[in-house]
């Protein structure tokens, strides 16, 4: 009988991390109806007669650290798939995990965005017939509606596959030169044993990416054409993952100075956003190297700190989180339309489109998905429903088969 070699066991901590990250999505896309500045194409959504700065702040707070902290933990998790469950196997469940749920989903739901932003874009100019308006978009164009224009809100899935897959190629080419390797890895151990010397060398290292690329932010990239600058900023965040995993021994270290993190992350971030106008480019690359430095470590080292253990409700929410993201994006854009006359603040109308659009996700994820044949496309397994049923899995040879299904299933 085949023995199956010791692997690490399900870092609950790491798990919780990506799948807040990934909902926080949620957040975002339910404020950004309600903010100040005008995003253009990028959000063509603004409530005419509610929006407020504090929205802006919320938005601009997110986009500083999200994704950057997700490719840090999906580099993780793909280079445990890649050491623990050789290149072939690891290869295999990024093309099951990432690649088609990219697709199939996009496709899926590329007709309700188009109508939900329609409708909502035509009733917030103040049409009258916003519903005909809308439906005369399909009856114009027919099938060729069925064809995604651009990745929307799945983007970070065409980004994150491409990324993977260029890493499995760096990652083979390092193995046939072990001592290379081995030089990476030590060299990446002695930066992560100096706690705070750590936040400036990465900060350094995504100034001199900020100047080669010629900018100070990464806007995020919808086209199905590859922007080289979302695919060269979001490597750097992956690549890190990817040799951190490496040095996993060192999670612990982020506990170290992670209040204080998180803080000054926060802090730099407010003057960052209250005097971007007066800031020249210089000041820019400074701020927005450091916020993003400080906001990893500080955030990862409290999910460390707080998140080490099993929590049945935050293994369902992990689980739930990937259908929530993929689907929340036409309720986000819909649900506004109907609260558009309501009297109320900017804020509370947020919160609504935010709480409601969970609420619809959450129960949809936990009836049409959870226990049926969509869990397993997207988890690789189907769960009970019950949270009763959600129990730790102890490291002993009798559970490694369960383990290693965990980590495929949660290394989306």
């Amino acid at each position: 009988m085949n023995t199956i070699p010791q692997k690490t066991s399900r870092i609950y901590s790491l798990d919780s991390l990506r799948a807040i990250m990934m909902l926080l999505g949620l957040v975002l896309h339910s404020a950004v109806t309600y903010i100040v500045e005008d995003y253009g194409a990028d959000w063509i959504l603004k409530d005419p007669a509610s929006v407020h700065i504090s929205n802006d702040f919320i938005v601009g707070l997110i986009h500083s650290f999200r994704m950057q902290i997700f490719f840090v933990v999906a580099g993780f998790f793909g280079s445990m798939l890649f050491y623990e469950r050789r290149p072939s196997k690891m290869a295999k469940n990024r093309m099951k995990r990432i690649v088609l749920p990219f697709i199939v989903f996009l496709i899926l739901l590329w007709p309700t965005m188009v109508f939900t932003f329609s409708y909502t874009k035509y009733l917030f100019s103040g049409s009258e017939t916003a519903l005909a308006e809308t439906l005369a978009i399909f009856s114009k164009h027919g099938l060729l509606l069925l064809i995604p224009q651009s990745t929307v809100h799945l983007w970070f899935l065409y980004y994150l596959a491409m990324i993977t897959f260029l890493t499995i190629v760096i990652a083979l080419g390092v193995k046939k030169v072990p001592k290379l390797g081995h030089q990476i890895s030590n060299g990446f151990n002695w930066i992560f044993e100096k706690t705070i010397l750590r936040i400036f060398v990465f900060a350094a290292l995504m100034g001199l990416i900020y100047l080669w690329m010629g900018t100070s932010q990464v806007d995020t990239s919808t086209s199905l054409i590859p922007v080289a600058n979302t695919f060269l900023y979001y490597s750097f965040f992956y690549l890190t993952g990817w040799v951190l995993f490496k040095s996993k021994h060192l999670l612990s270290t982020f506990k170290e100075n992670d209040w204080m993190n998180t803080i000054l992350g926060l802090v730099l971030f407010s003057v960052h956003f209250f005097l971007d106008k007066d800031l020249n480019f210089a000041s820019h690359v400074l701020l927005n190297s450091l916020i993003v430095w400080f906001l990893i470590f500080g955030i990862t080292g409290l999910f460390i700190r707080y998140g080490s253990k099993h929590s049945p409700i935050m293994r369902y929410i992990s689980d739930s989180s990937y259908w929530v993201y993929l689907v929340h994006l036409s309720f986000a854009a819909i649900i506004p339309s109907f609260i558009v006359d309501w009297p109320i603040p900017a804020t509370l109308k947020f919160l609504f489109v935010m709480t409601t659009t969970g609420i619809i996700c959450f129960v949809s994820y936990h009836y049409l998905v959870r226990g049926t044949f969509i869990g397993q496309f997207l988890n690789g397994r189907k769960y009970s429903r019950k949270l009763s049923d959600i129990r730790e899995v102890v490291s002993t040879p009798s559970t490694e088969l369960v383990l290693e299904n965990q980590v495929e299933a949660f290394s989306n």
